[in-house]
């Protein structure tokens, strides 16, 4: 009505990127850490970056920044179809796990996205794509006879970046980086030492020195800067420590998101006890992956599950509550609002346990509540 055009991000990413070098991290999960990780590494090289990330990069306070140098690093969001209005330089692929049915009703249709995605990287450009992941190797196997700018990443031995020799040391994880060329000559490109826990991040840290590599930027201190790399906010986030209890956010909404927290918490904490405290994110996908999302929470000890969050849906009169249901005997309970939740949570937390609070809503309310009232508890007020 005013005259001022209306666009979706894919119609203004083309003119947002013009002039820059584009790096967009694609996949249905850890595009946001990997983003976060290529976006610390660029800042501590000073090559000021232009960047969009689904997250706070908790060194630099911020998700995004205009930047004055050559490049751009966006996470490439394939909701709506997004990452379709980029023209990367260097793409990554991180996984492919059906996911947002309300856009994608069908595995196909969302698989298809990602082949779209590919087809936008520009014609001198290099695509990195995790062949730990089988539906990405899949698109790799189809795709790499049609385009030799594909590159693979991950622990298989076949892939072009290697991560191997791969240990545990105080809940983090320490690997190998070797460059493997296509006809089988191999470069050892460094010891990485991670800063964030979760086996996944050895795959998300390959990725994006992987990236580093092909754009001939200096890897030893890409390897140094990737050591300092503290994660993003709401991302395995420790939000506070109370009356012996460990507080996480973390933006897990996706049943493997949830698994892979769950398993890294475990390896960061060993022997402690482990609550997920899960607000569901929207009805479709509640719905649809209902089972996926009780094996996951079964991975915890005790589990809180809270209403969904509706987001841009109406409620169709489902509840999550029967998922909580679905879990064995004992281990769950249902919360309609936050007051209860939290009235749960002080009522059962013990000294040492580790609670984490999975939500992509407004559920962090929740954990500054809990922590308000754990440290009131410990002080015996």
């Amino acid at each position: 009505e005013q005259g001022i055009p209306v666009l979706k991000r894919r119609d203004f990413l083309k003119e947002l990127t013009k002039d820059k070098q584009t790096l967009a991290i694609a996949g249905s999960h850890g595009k946001t850490t990997t983003t976060a990780m290529l976006i610390w590494i660029f800042h501590r090289l000073d090559l000021n970056p232009s960047f969009i990330s689904g997250g706070v990069v908790s060194q630099l306070g911020c998700n995004a920044h205009a930047g004055t140098g050559s490049y751009f690093v966006i996470e490439a969001d394939e909701y709506d179809h997004m990452f379709l209005g980029l023209a990367p330089t260097i793409a990554i692929i991180t996984n492919i796990e059906h996911d947002h049915p309300d856009c994608f009703p069908t595995p196909d249709e969302y698989r298809a996205a990602f082949q779209a995605f590919l087809e936008r990287v520009i014609p001198s450009g290099k695509t990195l794509m995790c062949l730990d992941d089988p539906e990405t190797r899949a698109l790799f196997t189809h795709k790499n006879a049609q385009q030799s700018q594909l590159l693979g990443y991950g622990t298989s031995t076949d892939a072009h970046f290697i991560a191997d020799n791969i240990s545990l040391t105080d809940g983090y994880y320490h690997f190998d980086l070797t460059y493997q060329h296509g006809n089988g000559w191999q470069k050892h490109l460094g010891r990485v030492k991670l800063n964030v826990p979760g086996r996944h991040n050895i795959l998300n840290a390959t990725a994006a020195l992987g990236a580093v590599h092909q754009l001939d930027l200096p890897l030893p201190d890409a390897i140094q800067a990737i050591g300092e790399f503290s994660g993003t906010g709401r991302r395995f986030e420790i939000v506070g420590q109370a009356d012996g209890v460990t507080i996480i956010d973390d933006y897990g909404h996706h049943p493997s998101e949830i698994a892979a927290t769950l398993e890294a918490a475990q390896s960061r904490y060993p022997g402690r006890r482990f609550w997920a405290i899960w607000q569901p994110h929207t009805y479709t996908r509640t719905q649809n992956l209902a089972q996926g999302f009780t094996s996951a929470l079964d991975l915890a000890d005790k589990v809180l599950v809270l209403k969904i969050y509706a987001a841009r849906e109406t409620d169709p009169g489902y509840s999550a509550d029967l998922i909580a249901r679905a879990l064995p005997p004992g281990k769950a309970s249902y919360a309609p609002n936050f007051d209860l939740a939290a009235e749960h949570l002080i009522k059962n937390l013990a000294s040492g346990d580790v609670a984490i609070i999975f939500s992509a809503g407004d559920a962090t309310q929740l954990s500054q509540m809990i922590v308000s009232r754990l440290r009131t508890r410990e002080t015996g007020a």
